[in-house]
Order: structure tokens, then sequence, then C-alpha cells
């Protein structure tokens, strides 16, 4: 067969620099925005600790993933990962789940988005939402540096909003005994529940971080870079949630700020006096930037798949011009639409984390079954006690929140 003849593949445009703003912009979306109030409401002073909490277990789980992606850079890369552990009936299931898992939160994000712009703009709300996904859909479809370029640049408006949190609170920052409260681990059980309780809400604002591997097809040099990319995205989203906390665990108003509705806007009031209306539509804009992120991230796990044999063939090709995987795009774009207009989620921060942790666990899984065959790559060797670790903390935190979701 001659190159011409060949099906089209993914085009590798994407350097470390934007993988990380990627990376970040994934993960730092709407969670942040939206969640601070109900985590400190949950954790109290101790907010911060949940944050790091929920960031150590990240990290495990990131140490596996840039582990497995250093040895097997694809796309899919959760599924791919589980079929080598465990089996392809489970990578089958864990990839349909990331791409649930997707579909869910942008369906949420966009009525989300379209509740914020219909107070401004007189225009239905199922309007508003079928427009932001078909707008982003294409986004999607043109091409995969185009897209990650347009959420590296919302990505850069998040997170100057948050430092302009950060900076705002400096006074609060300087008082050491900001620190003494927030980050001194507690001794009695109690305290230690509700950081329990406040660190899986808190992991909600993580999730986003392994969406970086379901680029691998597209990553110059994948094997180095995506490491280093997920590491970098872990390390400036742990710094900045915790800078953050440590801000809204300062502001007097602790009632105000776990019932507003937009914490984050509440925070920026509070600490300086001014109109939180720019926080508030940066929080629309970040929503924005989920949504684009997890089609992108829903359609590379189909295309992934399909190219694996693990589903129908039909979402294994890519477009011959634009080199991006159109069909699938378009399908998980058209799914969002339907369960936008059909669908009301409840509940979903704690089931997206509780579906993610069960991913986590059985990638920590296949890491540690993986690495334990004959001829294992020596990475994947090294990885495995800090695998084990973060396979049995994700089993714990999926069976505490199950029991608090039934009591």
């Amino acid at each position: 067969m001659d190159a011409s003849s060949k099906p089209a593949g993914l085009r590798r445009t994407l350097g470390l620099p934007l993988l990380v703003f990627y990376g970040v912009g994934v993960t730092v979306g709407a969670g942040i925005f939206a969640l601070i109030g109900e985590i400190t409401r949950l954790a109290g002073d101790a907010a911060p600790i949940s944050f790091l909490l929920a960031g150590l277990i990240a990290a495990l789980t990131g140490l596996s993933y840039a582990a497995f992606a250093s040895v097997y850079p694809r796309a899919a890369g959760e599924a791919i990962f589980v079929t080598l552990g465990i089996g392809a009936f489970a990578g089958r299931i864990v990839g349909l789940a990331m791409v649930a898992t997707g579909l869910l939160s942008s369906a949420v994000i966009a009525l989300a988005f379209a509740g914020y712009v219909g107070t401004l703009v007189p225009v239905p709300q199922p309007v508003l939402a079928l427009g932001v996904i078909a707008l982003l859909g294409a986004i999607a479809c043109y091409g995969v540096r185009e897209s990650v370029i347009f959420a590296a640049v919302i990505t850069v408006i998040e997170l100057s909003a948050l430092i302009v949190v950060i900076i705002a609170g400096a006074p609060l920052l300087a008082d050491t005994a900001t620190y003494a409260t927030g980050l001194t681990p507690p001794t009695d059980a109690a305290s230690w529940a509700a950081i329990l309780s406040g660190s899986i809400i808190a992991f909600f604002a993580f999730i986003g971080f392994e969406d970086i591997e379901n680029m691998a097809e597209e990553t110059v040099d994948a094997p180095r870079i995506l490491p280093r990319a997920i590491l970098w995205t872990l390390g400036i989203t742990v710094v900045v949630y915790v800078l953050v906390s440590l801000v809204a665990i300062a502001v007097p108003d602790r009632a105000g700020l776990t019932s507003s509705e937009a914490p984050l806007a509440f925070v920026y009031h509070a600490v300086t006096g001014w109109s939180p209306a720019p926080i508030s539509a940066i929080a629309g804009i970040a929503m924005t930037n989920g949504i684009l992120v997890q089609i992108i991230m829903a359609a590379r796990v189909l295309y992934g798949m399909s190219r694996e044999g693990l589903i129908h063939p039909v979402f294994g090709v890519a477009h011959a011009k634009l080199q991006t995987p159109v069909r699938a795009t378009l399908t998980v774009a058209a799914a969002i639409a339907i369960l936008t207009v059909s669908f009301e989620l409840v509940r979903l921060a704690q089931v997206t984390s509780l579906v993610t942790l069960s991913v986590f666990m059985l990638v920590n899984a296949s890491l540690v079954i993986v690495a334990g065959r004959p001829a294992a790559a020596r990475v994947l060797v090294r990885a495995r006690p800090v695998a084990a670790l973060g396979a049995l903390i994700s089993a714990v935190l999926i069976a505490s929140e199950l029991i608090r979701l039934l009591d």
C-alpha cells in the first residue's frame, strides 16, 4: 500500500507548553469556581487540607498515567491500560465510562452556561446550550491545534481570575495564622471525617489531568512529553487550589460563602469590595472551556478505542483533510446536545467522582499487574508501589463515598 492510500492519521503538532495549558484548562474549570463554597462548608478551616489530600490522590494516579504513557503513548489511554492489565472487557467498560463522564459533565456545564448567559440576553436557555455545543463541536472538528490554542487562551483567562483572587487576598495570606489554621492537620476523628468529605468533592476539581494522555497521537515525542505534561499540570493545579482555599477560609463571612451560588465571585467581592461581575463572567468562560476540552477528550477516547478494535471501527477514521476524528467528534457533540435537552442531572459531582475514582483504581491495578510480568518495562516496575497505593486509596475513597451516599 503506498502512502497516498493509507488511512489518514492524526497530526502531531502538540508540544509541552500547549499540553500543559490543555491539562490545566481541563482541570481548572467549572469545578473550582463552583465548588469552593461547598468544600469550605464540609471541611471548614481545613479546606486546604482537603485540596491537598485530593491532589495527593490525583498525583498517585498521575504517576501511573505518566509511567503508562511513556510506554504506551496512544489515545484512549485508560481503556488500553486496563485492557493490557485486566482484559478487553474491562478496557471497554473503562473507555466507555470515560466517554460517559465527558458527555454528562459537558451537558451539565452547557446547562449551567445557558443559565448564566440567559440572565444577560433574552434567548431561551435550550437555544443557548445547543448553540454553544454546536460552536465548540465545530472548533473541535476543525483542528486539534486550533482547539487546544482556543482552550489555552481561555485557560490564561481562568488562571488570571484565580490569580487576581489570590493577589486580592494577599493581605489575608500574609497573616501566618491563616496558614496555621488551614494547613495544620487536626487530631480528632470528626475533623478528619469532614476533611475526607471535602476531599471527595475537591477531587472533582482535579478531574481532567488524565485527559492529557488522550492527546498522545497528536503529541510530538509523546513518550517524553506526556509524563512531564501530566506532572506539571498537577503541580500547577495543587498550588493554585490551595492558595485559593486559604483565601476562602480567611473570608469573615463564612455563611455567605458557603451559601453563595457564585462562591469565588463572593470571595472576590469580600476581599476587594468591588463588583463580582468580572469573576462571574470569567466563570461562564470557564464553563465554555470545560465543554470544549470534554468534547476533545471523549472524541479521542472513541477514536482510540475504535483503532484498538474495542468498539465499532466507524469511529476510528480521521478526516483526510482536517486530520481530526470528525465522526467521533460529531457523535459526541450530538450526544451532549441530546442529554442537555432531555435530562436534569443531579449529584453530578459525586457520580463523576465515583466513576473517575473507579477508573483510577482499575488503571492503578492494571499497572501493578503489567509491571509484575516478565520483561515489563523498567519505568512500570519502578511505578508499581505507587500504583498499588493509588489503587488502595481509590478503593477506600469509593467505599467511604458509597457509605456516605447510602447513609
